[in-house]
């Protein structure tokens, strides 16, 4: 199974950037666009993306593009459901990695009527169009780039969930780099900007990839906490995977334990909380989108833990399990005070901002393999504060040695705690796990999928 895991994660591995665009695989992904209502492009800066762990030692899943000419036909489309009409289509027979359509169950679970869908990617076979589906949840929509800021789309692409209870079925082509969005109205607003119309509106999302391999799909809490979203993954042999994400009221549990770890240590846990401006609760930013919006955030809050790990290893050796051919990686600091280790590279200290992003100062990614195996496990170690508890990472700690330390990401101990089932990612290498370890990252994966179902609400959720 940790096997099967780890070759799904390669599949939809990412690497963040700062050019506005999110990477998956092959550099190609074009920056989703930001829809307002009546299908207004509004735009937005792009917050740091979930960069996934290097795949362990593992063959990687042949991508569509090596197969474009194995590609099987589109097959017939047949009637689809009506919006609340309570039919639910039989489950395919045929895994959607074979028939090249997946479909997918948007499910209204919270207490309102007006909640709406959006699912955003890549067309894989259509060379990475830029891809959104329409709101009658099944004709593909292919926008062109828009030109600038406001352009309209010519399509509607709001699929509207229906009553409390309702589930619309979607089916979509095999796309890289997908979202589902969730709002009351309109799509991806930008969390980081104020000024943008869109940003008093809740909203959430899921993230997933459906090539010819695999369907890989996850709850993500990295940029932020906003509506509760939950999933269901269902395969052709009606084996199911179920990420129970948060209760409706999971936002004001996040909240209310960053208040409490503020009163605490007075670190700015409760800046991260965000309000309308009728003073109701939006969402929670994360801390790595906290400090891009105010630099000076927790600029000093990692410097004791970090000096104390590094004067550990000045004496004791840190063994990395990079969990690939490379095998173990043993580093210590240096007398420059630099950690070592070899042929995979030396790490300066890392700043609070490095360590929350994951993608900065040491642990910017490069050429060296080997070192680019090291990152997500370092990186997740110093965000989890296990480094003074092993000097084994990640096989010698398990969650129940996570953020122990008075100085860890609070953030993501509350949010991991605040859902039923303890996963989500909460910062960019959550997804690191110890060798035969529980995963933390709130994925679910499958090579003969049959059935995605995503869910809104939070009101009926569940563990299971």
């Amino acid at each position: 199974m940790a096997a099967l895991l780890d070759r799904a994660r390669s599949v939809f591995r990412r690497k963040p950037r700062d050019d506005g665009f999110d990477d998956v695989d092959d550099d190609r992904r074009p920056v989703s666009p930001v829809v307002g209502p009546n299908g207004i492009v509004t735009g937005r800066p792009e917050g740091r993306r979930r960069p996934h762990s290097p795949q362990r030692n593992q063959p990687r899943p042949q991508t569509s593009e090596q197969n474009q000419q194995e590609r099987p036909n589109t097959p017939q489309r047949r009637p689809r459901p009506q919006t609340g009409d309570g039919q639910q289509p039989p489950l395919a027979r045929t895994p959607a990695t074979q028939s090249g359509h997946l479909e997918i169950a948007l499910h209204n679970d919270t207490n309102s009527s007006t909640v709406y869908a959006y699912i955003t990617g890549q067309a894989i076979d259509r060379g990475n169009a830029l891809f959104l589906l329409s709101a009658d949840a099944e004709t593909p929509y292919y926008p062109a780039s828009p030109p600038s800021t406001g352009t309209r789309l010519t399509q509607n692409i709001s699929i509207d969930l229906g009553r409390p209870g309702n589930t619309v079925y979607a089916r979509i082509p095999r796309l890289a780099g997908g979202r589902i969005w969730f709002s009351p109205g309109l799509v991806e607003p930008s969390v980081f900007n104020e000024a943008d119309p869109n940003h008093n509106v809740d909203f959430g999302f899921a993230e997933f990839t459906f090539n010819n391999a695999q369907v890989f799909a996850n709850i993500s809490y990295v940029d932020f906490v906003g509506l509760p979203v939950a999933m269901t993954l269902e395969d052709t042999n009606r084996t199911s995977q179920h990420v129970s994400g948060m209760p409706a009221n999971g936002l004001e549990t996040v909240a209310q334990g960053l208040r409490s770890q503020t009163a605490k240590d007075g670190r700015r846990w409760s800046s991260l909380i965000v309000n309308g401006k009728d003073g109701r609760l939006l969402r929670v930013l994360s801390p790595n989108s906290g400090i891009l919006l105010n630099p000076s955030w927790f600029q000093t809050y990692w410097t004791d833990y970090v000096n104390n790990v590094y004067n550990r290893y000045m004496t004791q050796r840190l063994i990395i399990d990079t969990q690939a051919a490379f095998g173990n990686a043993t580093g210590r600091v240096d007398m420059s005070r630099n950690f070592n280790f070899g042929a995979g590279g030396s790490f300066p200290r890392p700043s609070a901002a490095d360590i929350f992003t994951c993608s900065t100062g040491p642990f910017a990614t490069g050429n060296n393999a080997e070192r680019n195996t090291i990152i997500p496990r370092l990186a997740a170690a110093f965000n989890r504060s296990t480094l003074l508890i092993s000097n084994n990472q990640p096989d010698g700690v398990g969650p129940r040695d996570y953020y122990r330390n008075p100085t860890t990401n609070h953030y993501a101990r509350v949010v991991h705690n605040a859902n039923l089932d303890g996963k989500g990612y909460a910062f960019p290498y959550d997804d690191v796990t110890p060798d035969g370890g529980v995963p933390q990252e709130g994925a679910v994966f499958s090579f003969s999928p049959a059935l995605l179902t995503v869910s809104v609400g939070g009101r009926n959720a569940h563990v299971g």
